[in-house]
């Protein structure tokens, strides 16, 4: 499974590198709350690094207009990240460009890329992580 994974890595990359973003601006984008403002702690604990991190990936994509820093409305010392419009277009086709699979899952046959995505749904599920179409 992990060299499935390391394998990947260069597509990934190319995949950010499509959208002007690094794989961490990327993860960062596809992990913000469209339905509420984000703790910049809460991102940092999504992507499992520290907040010191999260603070140049946040600054890059705030100078690009896709996430915007507001004081949080509890504790004005918080900074929250929302997502702009921008943001939410840019993120729309970053999901559409990752329904295509890496080269490792889109070399399988269909019928294997189907009991693939089952399994791995069913993996997920057994985390309490949500799949989606």
């Amino acid at each position: 499974m992990y060299e499935v994974f390391k394998s990947s890595k260069p597509y990934m990359d190319t995949v950010a590198s499509a959208f002007e973003l690094t794989p961490q601006q990327l993860f960062a984008l596809k992990n913000l709350s469209v339905e509420r403002a984000m703790a910049m702690s809460e991102l940092a604990s999504t992507l499992g690094c520290d907040a010191s991190n999260v603070t140049s990936i946040v600054d890059r994509l705030e100078a690009r207009g896709l996430v915007e820093r507001r004081s949080s409305e509890l504790d004005r010392r918080v900074k929250a990240l929302v997502i702009t419009t921008a943001g939410l277009d840019v993120r729309e086709k970053i999901h559409e460009r990752m329904q295509q699979p890496p080269p490792a899952i889109d070399n399988l046959s269909s019928a294997d890329q189907d009991v693939l995505c089952t399994i791995l749904a069913r993996a997920l599920a057994t985390m309490g992580t949500p799949t989606t179409p």
